[in-house]
């Protein structure tokens, strides 16, 4: 096997072990800080997401056709993963908010459909 060869399958063997890994740490989290974990991922997905713009903008000469779109995808999918996880998690926090006092249930208007028969 030539080095490149060797290359490719110790980097497809360290994938599919961070697979494995982080399938085994992400199954063990209680349900209650999955929303804290999204957030925090989230927030680092926005660190990758920067630096794809940057490597897409400044260093651009030596990628081809296929990489500058390439990068632009994963662009595009960073923005939706950060843009709706963080969405999700705001709206998750509200669910922790408490009414305002003010806010109360809308009456029924009196005898509006209810026992009028006339």
């Amino acid at each position: 096997m030539d080095s490149e060869t060797t290359t490719f399958l110790a980097n497809l063997a360290i994938l599919v072990l961070a697979g494995f890994v982080g399938f085994a740490v992400i199954s063990k989290v209680p349900n209650t800080l999955h929303t804290p974990l999204m957030s925090g991922t989230n927030a680092i997905h926005g660190i990758v997401l920067l630096g794809g713009i940057v490597v897409l903008g400044t260093g651009g000469d030596h990628l081809g056709a296929f990489d500058k779109l390439l990068l632009v995808v994963a662009i595009a999918f960073g923005t939706i993963n950060v843009v709706g996880g963080f969405l999700v998690t705001d709206r998750m926090l509200g669910m922790f908010k408490g009414k305002k006092p003010g806010a109360a249930a809308p009456a029924k208007a009196a005898g509006a459909g209810e026992g009028d028969k006339s």
